[in-house]
C-alpha cells in the first residue's frame, strides 16, 4: 500500500535512527506541516501522561512510532503493543523493551475486537486520508466496553490531502494521503463511524478526545 511504503522511506527512518529532524509532511502546493521527531523520541511529556492516565486494560498504540508511549506503558506492567508501518520505529521501539508489530490498522490485527483501549496520537488520526474510515476500522479493533483516545489537530480543520514526507534538504519520500482534523471536525467524524464522544481536553496546546461506541451503532460493528 502507498502509506506503508511512503513511512519507509529515508527520510522517516533516518530521523527515527538518529532520533533528531528536520522532518516534515509537505503538501503538493508546498505547505510544511513540521514533525516534531524529537519529542516523539523522548520520554512522554505532560500531555501524553494524560493519556496515559486514561488507558484502560489491554492498549493498541497505532501508529507507535519510536514507541515512547507503548514503552511507558510497558514499564507500568501494563497489556500494550504498538503497531507501525515502518520497520525502523518497530525496531526501535523493541529497543525500549515494548512489545511492536511492523503492521497497517488495516491489516488483521491480534486479538481485533478484544482492545480495551486504542490510541490515534501525534497526528495518527491521519492515517490513510480518510478519519471516518479509519474509525470504522476501530469498531472491528476495539471491544464494545472500549474506548479510543484520538489527538485532535489544534486549528479547526478538516482536510484530506497528498503529502509526502520531506526532510528539507533535498529527501523525500513517496506521496501518500494524509489527513488532518481539529477537535469539531473529529467529533462529526466519529459520530457518523459510531463513537461517541466522552471527554475533550488540552494540554500544552494539544487537544485530545475519548471515544467509546455508541450502543445505537452496534450494526456498524
Amino acid at each position: 500500500m502507498t502509506t506503508t511504503t511512503a513511512w519507509r522511506a529515508d527520510p522517516y527512518t533516518d530521523a527515527l535512527r538518529t532520533g533528531r529532524g528536520p522532518l516534515f509532511l509537505r503538501r503538493h502546493d508546498g505547505w510544511l506541516l513540521p514533525l516534531e521527531v524529537e519529542r516523539w523520541c523522548e520520554a512522554p511529556d505532560r500531555a501524553d501522561r494524560t493519556v496515559l492516565d486514561r488507558c484502560r486494560g489491554t492498549v493498541l498504540d497505532i501508529g507507535c512510532g519510536p514507541g515512547r508511549l507503548v514503552a511507558a506503558l510497558a514499564a507500568e506492567g501494563r497489556r500494550a503493543l504498538g503497531i507501525d508501518v515502518s520497520p525502523a520505529a518497530v525496531a526501535r521501539t523493541a529497543g525500549l523493551g515494548a512489545a511492536a508489530l511492523c503492521r497497517s490498522v488495516f491489516d488483521p490485527l491480534p486479538a481485533e475486537g478484544r482492545w480495551d483501549t486504542a490510541l490515534l496520537v501525534d497526528g495518527n488520526i491521519g492515517i490513510g486520508g480518510d478519519p471516518a474510515a479509519l474509525l470504522r476500522r476501530l469498531r472491528q479493533v476495539v471491544s464494545r466496553s472500549g474506548r479510543v483516545i484520538a489527538e485532535c489537530s489544534p486549528v479547526d480543520v478538516d482536510e484530506c490531502c497528498e503529502v509526502h514526507v520531506d526532510d528539507g534538504r533535498g529527501g523525500r519520500g513517496t506521496p501518500f494521503p494524509w489527513a488532518r482534523v481539529g477537535t469539531r471536525a473529529l467529533t462529526g467524524h466519529a459520530r457518523n463511524a459510531g463513537w461517541a464522544v466522552r471527554a475533550q481536553w488540552t494540554v500544552e496546546g494539544r487537544p485530545f478526545l475519548s471515544l467509546a461506541p455508541r450502543s445505537s451503532a452496534a450494526g456498524l460493528r
